[in-house]
């Protein structure tokens, strides 16, 4: 059953006329910059312009709440500006960002692009493998991190990093440099690692121009007015943690809240009750768990929300309905990638939705669905989501790899998602599958190949084969088969040896849930290859079983 809007004041009111009369050609032709910087932007540009005393970020760390105007923020920023400058970083090196949720994470990124460099943030759940993949590949010198974070990384294996810089060390800085590297649209500002379902992370580039695509999403999808509280829970490792979670929000002078540790049901709850946040953005895999938690809800004051978002994952109708029965909220669905760099096809808050629906396209951005010959579907058959190119949010590049760069895209100019979806006669896309063998753990991208690379680094590991096995809490989870290694005999001990092996190399959310030990993988007849797709069949065989 489609949910009504509720009545309101939008900053887009009308999809239909809008989506008619509204291209980002001449969008970006009336904001044209020949000169322009993201990190000014989003932070210096409201100090100028009068809002220096306005909040910009509440950091919530258990029961302790610390808050930095614009102006305070501006200061950090151009404290680590000037860190940076006496390491004499140039323009375009790539400087790493390994850090927690919290402020510093967040002015790193903003020095690191006012300075003219590379933003490379990453996760914090990231291993030694994982980060060594990485740095390697980029091949940066600088290292923004902690102690115990550096401890996960051999120097010795990543030689380009030659400046380490510890977060425990810049807490009493005092000379702040105003230095602004004013760039092109097309200067490189920020790198994000995305999984692919064979080989390496790529590198995925996105230029300066993105801030409008930034900046327009962030008002008229996530509805953003000057008086809102605004609350992206991911990590800023993650393409949503810096676009929509700092960007976005920064670029419409939005109050962020950061929040350190896990999820909690309760933790949250209080956090929005706390700081009345109006705005919230999460992923289904957060949805679904505060629907297991209950009516802890209950306990807490929760109508300052408005406006509810979703990203990374298809988002269950069931957890929509949920939540506007218990919470008194619609979630929207959202989509979009790292490459896409910004929103594509979303659910606005003055439209109706359709529960199941990742919404219709962004204004501006022209969406199709394509068979394997590259022609556009009928309505209700499915077939793979492209978008036609370019947009500014669109990547730049991939990171010295251009023949993956180009493989992205069709002759006719369409990216090609791996995403299987329809569309409805009323322009509504539902998510059918993936193309590709992508897995989507608590809306993660993790790519198999990684995974099954570092399960076959353990001595008891002869060959292994990953694949996404459907769940209820997170979509989905890393599922494992193995074959061993003579000598070595399949017990619960060993099993929970080799998940442990890899959750060391990679990351908690990579390590594989469950491992299955068969006597041989299913493989190609010519190249030996695994067939993942074998392994879903045995692992649908055996649901219905």
């Amino acid at each position: 059953m489609a949910l009504l809007a509720q009545p309101g004041t939008y900053n887009l009111t009308d999809y239909e006329q809008t989506y008619q009369s509204f291209n980002f050609t001449d969008y970006q032709h009336a904001h044209k910059k020949e000169a322009v910087n993201v990190a000014y932007f989003a932070v210096d540009q409201h100090v100028k312009s009068g809002l220096g005393a306005k909040i910009a970020l509440h950091y919530v760390n258990g029961e302790e709440v610390v808050s930095y105007t614009f102006r305070e923020v501006k200061q950090q920023v151009d404290q680590l500006v000037h860190v940076l400058r006496e390491r004499e970083i140039q323009v375009g090196e790539r400087v790493y960002i390994f850090l927690p949720k919290n402020p510093t994470n967040y002015f790193a990124i903003l020095a690191a692009i006012k300075i003219g460099a590379i933003a490379v943030p990453l996760f914090e759940g990231f291993m030694t493998d994982a980060l060594h993949e990485r740095i390697n590949d980029s091949y940066g010198k600088v290292l923004i991190t902690t102690k115990n974070f550096a401890s996960r990384i051999d120097f010795q294996a990543v030689p380009s990093v030659t400046e380490v810089l510890y977060e425990e060390d810049l807490h009493n800085l005092t000379v702040e440099d105003d230095y602004v590297y004013w760039a092109t649209p097309e200067t490189p500002f920020l790198m994000h690692y995305t999984s692919g379902s064979t080989g390496q992370p790529k590198g995925v580039i996105h230029a300066h121009r993105a801030y409008l695509h930034h900046q327009l999403s962030g008002h008229w999808v996530l509805d953003l007015k000057p008086d809102d509280i605004y609350w992206c829970t991911s990590h800023p490792g993650w393409v949503t943690g810096s676009v929509y979670g700092l960007f976005a929000p920064w670029l419409n002078a939005a109050t962020i809240v950061v929040q350190a540790g896990r999820f909690d049901a309760k933790q949250w709850y209080r956090v929005i009750d706390r700081l009345k946040v109006t705005v919230l953005y999460s992923a289904p895999t957060a949805f679904r768990l505060l629907k297991a938690a209950g009516d802890v809800y209950q306990s807490f004051q929760l109508d300052s929300l408005r406006h509810v978002l979703s990203v990374g994952e298809p988002l269950n109708p069931e957890v929509i309905t949920w939540a506007k029965k218990y919470l008194h909220v619609r979630i929207h669905d959202t989509w979009w990638m790292t490459e896409t760099g910004g929103h594509i096809v979303v659910n606005l808050p003055s439209e109706v939705i359709k529960p199941g629906s990742m919404g219709r396209p962004f204004p501006g951005i022209t969406v199709k669905i394509l068979d394997d010959d590259g022609n556009e579907v009928p309505h209700g058959t499915i077939g793979q989501l492209a978008v036609k190119a370019p947009w500014p949010g669109l990547m730049q590049t991939i990171w010295k790899n251009k023949a993956k760069f180009d493989g992205y895209f069709n002759d006719a100019g369409y990216y090609l998602s791996g995403d299987l979806c329809y569309q409805d006669e009323d322009g509504y896309i539902f998510f059918s599958g993936r193309v590709d063998d992508m897995i989507n753990a608590r809306g993660e991208r993790i790519g198999p190949f990684e995974v099954e690379s570092a399960l076959v680094k353990h001595p008891a590991v002869k060959e292994a084969g990953v694949i996404g096995k459907p769940d209820e809490v997170s979509g989905e989870i890393v599922k494992a088969y193995i074959t061993l290694n003579d000598h070595f005999v399949e017990t619960e001990d060993l099993i929970d040896e080799i998940k442990v092996f890899v959750k060391h190399q990679l990351s908690f959310h990579s390590a594989p849930k469950e491992i299955t030990v068969l006597d041989e993988l299913p493989k190609t007849q010519i190249s030996g290859k695994i067939l993942r797709r074998e392994l879903k069949q045995r692992e649908q065989l055996v649901k219905l079983s």
